[in-house]
């Protein structure tokens, strides 16, 4: 089991969390808390950089889902970075690749025009 690890940075596009460890049913809470205690701002950019991650279930997908709920609830955008090989394979089985924007690194994804998002 690999210990998560959240960390959170400003960008000029707004916040990127990374994302380090374990995602799963123990976890999955500590990413909903920091979610939740960002400040929200219509048209910002909420980049969850997945490169450190090394397992996530069912519970740590379910997270990732609420994080973009909440997001655009609050009028900001989304979009996972550095996804694992793994994760992405599931990603792409659920059809989550369809609703979450994938960039291959925090740095492409906060480089990206807002039309792109």
């Amino acid at each position: 089991m690999n210990p998560l690890t959240i960390t959170a940075r400003e960008a000029a596009t707004g916040p990127v969390i990374e994302i380090a460890g374990d995602l799963d049913y123990d976890t999955a809470p500590e990413l909903r808390k920091v979610v939740d205690g960002l400040t929200g701002a219509a048209g910002r950019l909420l980049v969850l950089d997945l490169a450190g991650l090394r397992f996530c279930d069912s519970s740590g997908i379910n997270a990732l889902l609420s994080a973009r709920n909440l997001t655009i609830e609050q009028g900001g955008h989304i979009a996972l970075a550095a996804v694992p090989a793994n994760t992405a394979r599931i990603l792409g089985i659920v059809g989550l690749d369809q609703v979450f924007t994938i960039h291959p690194d925090a740095a492409t994804a906060t480089a990206t025009s807002s039309a792109a998002r």
